[in-house]
């Protein structure tokens, strides 16, 4: 499978397939707005006024598989985003990237890129991976790592994109 062949929902429930981002540079994270490190939405909205232009996407993953950090409805979430920290960037409904019912991009993404001692399982909110323009899975960042440590690989990966 590829990156690029699956499709989830926004938070407005629009059908939303990875496919039209192929040839830009994504990032994608697990989210939840009753976490410590919720205010990193502020970073990855930086990142996506500074490097959107320039082809790289953002998504949100909303995700309530930790402590119930994220019960709120697509609404809720919708609006204490746009709100709190004026998301631009994209968000899908909630998924799980845990479990049995791990949504099938984020079991691709965590058997590409493992995390410490080769585990596969998303440990908390806000893990992050970078994909490239080939739809290649370059990085998974942890989630205490800040997203503007992540601007020189996004920058190598946006320079890859063909104009």
């Amino acid at each position: 499978m590829s990156v690029y062949s699956h499709t989830l929902n926004s938070l407005t429930g629009e059908s939303l397939a990875l496919s039209q981002f192929q040839g830009q540079a994504l990032l994608l994270f697990n989210s939840a707005s009753h976490c410590g490190f919720t205010p990193q939405l502020a970073q990855f909205e930086y990142l996506q006024k500074q490097y959107a232009c320039q082809g790289l996407q953002i998504i949100g993953f909303p995700c309530n598989q930790f402590k119930q950090q994220k019960p709120d409805s697509n609404q809720e979430i919708s609006e204490f985003c746009q709100i709190n920290y004026g998301v631009s960037f994209l968000m899908t409904e909630k998924i799980e990237v845990n479990g049995p019912h791990t949504h099938p991009l984020w079991r691709e993404l965590k058997a590409a890129r493992p995390g410490v001692l080769g585990t596969q399982r998303i440990k908390w909110n806000f893990t992050k991976f970078l994909v490239a323009p080939d739809g290649s899975i370059v990085k998974r960042a942890a989630p205490y790592t800040s997203p503007l440590k992540l601007i020189n690989d996004i920058e190598r990966l946006l320079s890859q994109i063909k104009p």
